[in-house]
């Protein structure tokens, strides 16, 4: 497959080239560890694991980074209103978060560097970027980079210098800096930061945010790499910082490519806690929703598109995955036939389509109409008559497919028990159903998908079937 990406620093579609033949560096930012991640960090997450699934998909080799960010403001504030010592505040959340990944069937990194293992690094950062008189510190003992030192800041951003400079960019809030563009690479200690602190050649401090993932993605990839991605959001300053960061001390280009996916909205809006669309994954699936339906949706669309996540599109999904858990059920069941000569019949591929939607910079919308072209040629195969080694086929292909997308359910579901609390919710919605009590139906079907069942419909009744998770 030759992929073609939009690299953020060109600003256009180009060939994916690596610094080694067959094998990729990627570093991906991760959580600021100071809450439950919600559904717009995760979809940045969803769009890198499928990045890097299409990479493997591809035939590279990958090697993924994501950092834990476990001190900043944030997590220091967290800590401190909790009244707990920052690595047992940040526990709890990092675990939420592994756990999250589990249910979103995202493929684990290589290395999840957390930010207080790593301070070591930071500092040697730091001490070279001393060393080559680009950083400098402020009277209040913090320690800045000098943007007015690396004429190359701003390449990512595409900034014009003078308004950097003039402070339309960025506004000057920060100490006594020298530059009003300049950024903090060590915050000097004061008292908001408790015990949060570590010693220093130039004072007692914390490293500041950008710092980290220069430090950590040079230790786990080296001075240069393949890929970084990231929000947005991330662009600009994080991104920017980095690079500076970086090749100000090795004089190396820093990343080949720049990845970034577009902000999620609900319901149309900015997603905020005021407006009452804020959502956490717990919360979706405290709803009812199972992890693949949220990965389904949140992969939707295209990952330079903004996407607009609403409930319809999540009961859309479980339509949708219903329709591909019919056909695989149907197809593993024709497999397990025995005593059927193979006709040489077969469902007509649809992975030159699918491989030409993922190469076309992940046109993920693309990629979801080859597989569904594909469920619907072996239905029509299966009504037809297709044999054993036909269906096994069928699955096969399905099974590459989901390397990438990894929400199709395999293997039919044994026969289970319907526990008496279920079934009498399914009593009664088939009796408000009856009475043509559709408000009562839908808010009782609601309730047994809460409780990780689905109601299906058809011409002999409704049916009960757990939900796959």
């Amino acid at each position: 497959m030759d992929l073609r990406f939009y690299n953020s620093m060109t600003r256009r579609v180009e060939p994916f080239e690596t610094l080694r033949p067959g094998k990729v560096g990627m570093y991906t930012c991760g959580p600021t560890v100071y809450n439950f991640a919600h559904i717009g960090n995760f979809r940045a997450y969803l769009f890198e694991d499928f990045l890097r699934r299409t990479l493997e998909f591809a035939g590279y080799a990958v090697r993924q980074v994501m950092n834990l960010t476990d001190v900043d403001d944030k997590t220091i504030r967290g800590s401190q209103a909790a009244g707990k010592p920052l690595k047992a505040y940040t526990k709890p959340y990092i675990e939420a978060f592994f756990e999250d990944l589990r249910t979103l069937n995202v493929e684990p990194a290589a290395v999840y560097p957390a930010a207080t293992d790593h301070i070591p690094e930071m500092q040697r950062l730091i001490q070279a970027l001393f060393d080559k008189g680009i950083a400098y510190k402020s009277e209040d003992g913090s320690v800045y980079f000098s943007v007015d030192k690396f004429p190359a800041y701003g390449r990512l951003a595409h900034l014009d210098r003078t308004a950097l400079r003039s402070g339309v960019r960025i506004a000057a809030d920060e100490y006594d800096k020298e530059g009003v563009g300049d950024f903090a690479l060590w915050k000097g200690w004061d008292e908001q930061d408790g015990d949060v602190a570590w010693d220093a050649p130039w004072g007692r401090g914390r490293p500041g945010w950008h710092l980290e993932c220069s430090a950590m993605s040079m230790k786990y990839l080296g001075p240069s790499f393949d890929l970084h991605t990231g929000g947005i959001d991330n662009l600009f300053p994080h991104h920017e910082n980095e690079i500076a960061q970086a090749e100000a001390v090795t004089g190396k280009p820093f990343v080949r490519t720049w990845m970034h996916c577009a902000h999620l909205r609900v319901n149309g809006e900015k997603m905020s806690k005021s407006l009452g669309n804020f959502f956490t994954l717990r919360d979706l699936q405290a709803k009812g929703w199972a992890g693949r339906e949220i990965r389904y949706v949140l992969l939707g669309a295209q990952y330079r598109q903004p996407l607009n996540f609403t409930f319809e599109a999540l009961a859309a999904a479980r339509a949708a995955l219903t329709r591909v858990d019919d056909c695989v059920d149907a197809l593993t069941a024709r497999a397990a036939q025995t005593g059927v000569a193979d006709d040489g019949a077969r469902v007509a591929s649809a992975l030159p389509a699918f491989e030409a939607a993922l190469a076309d910079d992940l046109n993920a919308p693309e990629a979801f109409a080859a597989l569904f072209a594909f469920v619907r040629a072996a239905n029509a195969a299966l009504n037809a008559g297709l044999t054993p080694a036909g269906a096994a086929a069928a699955l096969d292909e399905l099974r590459r497919m989901d390397r990438v997308l990894g929400f199709v359910f395999f293997g039919r579901a044994p026969k289970v028990e319907i526990p008496p609390d279920i079934q009498a919710l399914a009593d009664a919605r088939a009796t408000a159903r009856a009475a043509k009590d559709w408000a009562a139906s839908d808010r009782l079907r609601d309730e047994l998908a809460a409780k990780g069942w689905q109601v299906r419909d058809g011409k002999d009744g409704q049916t009960l079937k757990p939900l796959a998770k």
